[in-house]
């Protein structure tokens, strides 16, 4: 969730990232932000908690793209976070195993 209202505070930062062949930055700048906070709330309730995790997988392959652009933006740059970059695309790998064990029933649940 701090994520997502980080998009309102800095959107300029998240623009950057923008893959360029991506159409009207500023307004998936805005969704994106929606994106992360309203899963985060969701998984906060326990009867909207699978639906949430199945939001965070599909918003974390959807931001992917900005991922790799920011790699590569970084590599360019010769900037001293690169390392993050880097770590980031397989972290998403390991976030969205996370939200998957959110998808399974609750134990002692019949949904």
């Amino acid at each position: 969730m701090a994520a997502g209202i980080n998009h309102f505070v800095h959107p300029e930062m998240y623009r950057k990232i923008m893959p360029s062949w991506l159409p009207a930055h500023n307004i998936l700048v805005v969704i994106s932000g929606i994106a992360e906070i309203l899963p985060g709330l969701l998984l906060l309730v326990p009867y909207t908690r699978r639906f949430a995790a199945i939001g965070i997988m599909i918003l974390l392959v959807a931001v992917f793209p900005a991922n790799v652009q920011m790699l590569i933006n970084y590599w360019k740059e010769d900037h001293p976070m690169l390392w993050l970059a880097v770590f980031r695309l397989p972290l998403q790998g390991f976030l969205i195993w996370w939200a998957y064990q959110y998808t399974k029933p609750l134990k002692g649940s019949s949904k």
